[in-house]
């Protein structure tokens, strides 16, 4: 059985926000740069419904397809969601509104199974490239305490972040998952033996989830006991803004915890303020788990003994020597302690 992966896309129940006073996007909105790139032929489809028929929406049912939310086994109903083989027809049709409605549930959005603007928006915005959700429970099975290595694919790496700047991004990424689960992370030099081995690839990398270019999908993970997290290298990473001016350019900090939330089973979340939301725009960073994130993990592993749930609403902190439990690093066989600490959350 192959393995379920999780584009930047738990267990948690789904949530329909109520409309906001402003239910259509302006066009300015959707040409942004905070939305678009592989998805940009989507403005053009607002305000469609079940009988239109418009270029595009053979795009949009693969879109949708592709994460989950337009049935994977159509057998039943390729004359009605004029499926044929791998290729949809331009008719909005039954089983789209369904898909729709169920994409706009699963992303905290007012139901309607209408393209409106804020669902054409929020298709558009770069995201995870994992499925809206997971099968089952998945997680690692260790005998407590659990450890699970990590490691970096020495090929690609991209050469405009310093690496020790990339790799103390993800002991922070990991630090705060660590924080709330009794979970230890070890970073390891040996990449094919590490649990979960994070690697930067562009294109068709030969996993049968191709990367697409700049935005649309950032970055995807395997669910347990996989552990391939990988992030497109045509993307513009950062990890600061005022060095980085780019309008494109992608918070690596932010993904990175997100994807590190899909290797460990979780799935993503309709709560639009938390890490494991299955999008983000560019130039933003979310680095905060939020309660939503926490009882999902939690729910998979238990709580971490030192963690308060008061700490997580209180605290705004992301500092690396505040956040514990994985700040071990194994260089030339030796073990180096960087950081113990007994807290805190943050994303």
């Amino acid at each position: 059985m192959l393995p379920a992966i999780v584009p930047l896309l738990v267990l948690s129940m789904v949530v329909a926000h109520p409309p906001s006073s402003a239910a259509r996007t302006s066009p300015w909105d959707l040409r942004s740069p905070s939305v678009g790139g592989a998805w940009a032929a989507f403005e053009g489809l607002v305000d469609a419904e079940l009988g239109d028929q418009k270029t595009g929406v053979a795009e949009l049912k693969r879109y949708l397809h592709r994460f989950g939310y337009l049935p994977s086994n159509l057998s039943d109903h390729r004359r009605v969601a004029g499926r044929d083989g791998n290729n949809f027809t331009d008719v909005f049709d039954e089983v789209l509104e369904s898909a729709v409605s169920l994409y706009q549930s699963k992303l905290g959005m007012a139901i309607t199974g209408r393209l409106d603007g804020a669902t054409v928006n929020q298709m558009m915005a770069p995201r995870c490239g994992r499925y809206a959700f997971f099968s089952g429970r998945p997680s690692w099975r260790r005998k407590a305490p659990v450890n699970l290595t990590y490691g970096f694919f020495p090929g690609n790496f991209i050469d405009y972040i310093p690496r020790a700047e990339v790799e103390a991004a993800f002991r922070r990424a990991f630090g705060r998952w660590a924080a709330v689960i009794p979970v230890r992370f070890v970073e390891v030099e040996e990449y094919g033996a590490a649990d979960i081995k994070v690697g930067f690839h562009g294109g068709d990398h030969g996993d049968g989830e191709p990367f697409d270019g700049v935005l649309g999908v950032l970055a995807h993970a395997f669910s347990p006991e996989n552990g391939r997290l990988h992030l497109d290298t045509a993307e513009t990473w950062a990890l600061d803004f005022e060095k980085e001016q780019s309008p494109v350019a992608v918070d690596l900090e932010s993904v990175a915890t997100h994807e590190i939330g899909h290797v460990l089973g979780l799935a993503h979340s309709p709560v639009k303020e938390a890490i494991m939301y299955p999008s983000l725009i560019p130039r933003k960073r979310k680095l905060k788990l939020h309660r939503d994130d926490v009882e999902g993990m939690q729910l998979l592993y238990g709580s971490n003994p030192h963690f308060r749930l008061d700490s997580l609403l209180a605290s705004e902190t992301s500092s690396a020597a505040r956040i514990g439990n994985v700040v071990n690093v194994i260089r030339g066989g030796c073990l180096w302690a960087l950081a113990v600490a007994s807290y805190v959350k943050m994303l």
